[in-house]
């Protein structure tokens, strides 16, 4: 049996593995902040409805969620360079596009992707605050922009964050992609590890285990912010004084 499948090798690939784990998270968290910025900004034009920027919105979110993440990763890597030397045989300009590592490349391709779902889920968030609250705060003086960072952004948050953290969790795991990018993370690392040794099966099991204890670890993390999460007493006195000042 152990000529089929080696026990002990699953164990001892995994620190071998988990030395890619930085890796791995800086990429997932820096697409997935990224996602949530250009996310925050797209739903934004797409509630007020601004007529030109919404019409671009919805052909982006389109196009971005039509096609797989993969061929993203690919179109950006191989792409952008093209972009860039275009650029410079077109206007003379200087820039080295070799010296750009991969790494940015799947940021910026995985943020793009992740951009377009969050746009979805932040919108609903938004949308999900009471219009009351929200007149209340224009009633006394407030921009949009500050009502947006004192009461909207507050409770859109606590809706939105279970689903925020279900995307971010697929962002880790989507990170395994980032290979087609020169990234060598946690599954590209394995690749390495399985060709050397020719024990696919239990390098593949290995972070197998990675990724569900890392899933796991997220899950119970949420689930402790979700608890504590909670609209400072601040804002609803504010809003209380607001209903008051409009009645």
């Amino acid at each position: 049996m152990s000529n089929i499948f080696d026990f002990k090798l699953v164990f001892t690939q995994i620190p071998k593995l988990l030395k890619y784990l930085p890796i791995t998270m800086e990429l997932a968290v820096l697409a997935m902040v990224f996602g949530i910025l250009l996310g925050l900004v797209i739903a934004i034009i797409k509630i007020k409805q601004i007529p030109v920027l919404q019409k671009i919105a919805v052909f982006y979110i389109s196009i971005i969620r039509g096609t797989p993440i993969l061929v993203q990763l690919y179109i950006a890597y191989f792409g952008i360079p093209m972009f860039f030397k275009w650029l410079n045989l077109r206007f003379g300009t200087d820039f080295h596009v070799a010296e750009i590592p991969g790494f940015v490349y799947a940021v910026f391709a995985m943020g793009i992707n992740e951009s377009a779902y969050n746009a979805e889920i932040i919108r609903s968030a938004l949308q999900s605050v009471n219009v009351g609250q929200i007149e209340a705060a224009s009633a006394l003086g407030m921009t949009y922009v500050q009502s947006l960072r004192r009461i909207i952004l507050p409770e859109a948050i606590t809706v939105a964050l279970p689903t925020l953290g279900n995307a971010f969790i697929s962002v880790i795991k989507g990170t395994s992609l980032a290979f087609t990018c020169a990234v060598v993370e946690m599954t590209a690392q394995g690749k390495i590890l399985s060709g050397m040794t020719y024990r696919y099966f239990e390098v593949y099991v290995s972070l197998a285990i990675i990724y569900w204890v890392i899933t796991i670890v997220i899950e119970q993390t949420l689930k402790i912010i979700e608890r504590k999460l909670a609209i400072p007493d601040q804002v609803e006195t504010l809003v209380s004084a607001g209903q008051g000042v409009a009645k």
